[in-house]
Formats: C-alpha cells, structure tokens, sequence
C-alpha cells in the first residue's frame, strides 16, 4: 500500500510540474484540459483523478512554491542572526531556481483567486513566510518595513532573470543581496 501511495504521490507531482511549465508558457486560461492531457501522457480521467480540477491544479501550484520554502524557512536556527539570514535568502533563492515555473505560474495567476476562499492557505503561507523573514531580518537591527519590501522584491523578482548554470550560482545571488541589505 505505501509503494502505491509513493508511486501516486510521485506521478501526481510530475503532473503538478508538467501543468506548472505549460501554465507559466501559456497561461492558465489559455492552457486546456486537452493540453494538459496531451502533455503528461494521461488521458482526461486519469488527470482527474490526479488534480480533481484545473483550479485545484493551479492551488497545487501554489502550494508547491510556498509549502516547502516556509517548512524550510522553519527549520533555520542555527548560527548568528547574520548567519540564519543568509541562510535564509540562500534557501529561498536555490528554492526560486527549482521552481521557475511555479514562480511566473504564481506571479501571472494569482490574480484569478486573491479574491477566492481557497487563496487563504496560500495567504497564510505566504504570511508566515514573511514572519520568518521581519524576524531574522529584526535580529540584525533591520526594522523599516521599506528594506523588508526591497528584499522581498529583489529575491521574488530573480525568477524573471535568472538562469540556472549561469554566471552566477543562487548562493551568489543569495549573497549579494545579503550584502546591500546588510550595508
């Protein structure tokens, strides 16, 4: 039963990455069931039966991109204030670079359910994110709410120029930004 669930699990996730790269290329709205089957091999009842429907794929989206980064995000307590920060910005930039896709996904659709019950989870996801974040950039005597949204802008906003096995590597990214916040 366990090796069932994983191989579901598994296959249920490649649906949720193959719908994220059509999405981000084509749209959500432009983007049909009929693509969607043609893309992952699965004919209309066996994408159902992986993502019930097209909202709730593009809630999985969601969920893919924040759940992780925050459990991560979470998990950061070692090291000086200055340490956990860059740790922080490390993993989320690395986590920015696998999840491209989810990112323009996020950036173009979200519009379609801000106003929507099912957006409260990925609110609250996205709040406690930001939590994390005022803390660890708190513990090192940064409080105006100015640089708060300068980081969140400059990091959210590498998913529209980065390249992965570029010039630079996400920890460098990750840095550098580290660096003019920290002047």
């Amino acid at each position: 039963m366990a090796a069932r669930r994983e191989k579901y699990d598994r296959r249920q996730r490649e649906v949720v990455a193959i719908a994220a790269e059509l999405f981000a290329r084509r749209g959500f709205q432009a983007t049909s069931m009929d693509d969607l089957s043609d893309a992952t091999g699965l004919r209309s009842g066996g994408l159902y039966h992986y993502i019930g429907s097209k909202r709730a794929l593009l809630l999985a989206i969601f969920s893919e991109l924040m759940d992780p980064l925050l459990e991560q995000a979470s998990g950061i307590e070692t090291g000086t204030p200055e340490e956990q920060l860059r740790e922080l910005v490390r993993v989320w930039v690395a986590h920015i670079e696998a999840h491209l896709d989810h990112m323009a996904v996020f950036a173009q659709e979200r519009h379609s359910i801000e106003h929507e019950p099912e957006w409260e989870d990925v609110r609250a996801s996205r709040d406690a994110f930001e939590a994390i974040l005022a803390r660890r950039l708190a513990d090192v005597g940064i409080t105006d709410r100015l640089q708060h949204f300068a980081l969140l802008g400059m990091v959210n906003h590498t998913a529209t120029w980065l390249k992965p096995g570029g010039r630079l590597t996400a920890q460098q990214i990750a840095d550098g930004y580290c660096d003019l916040i920290l002047q």
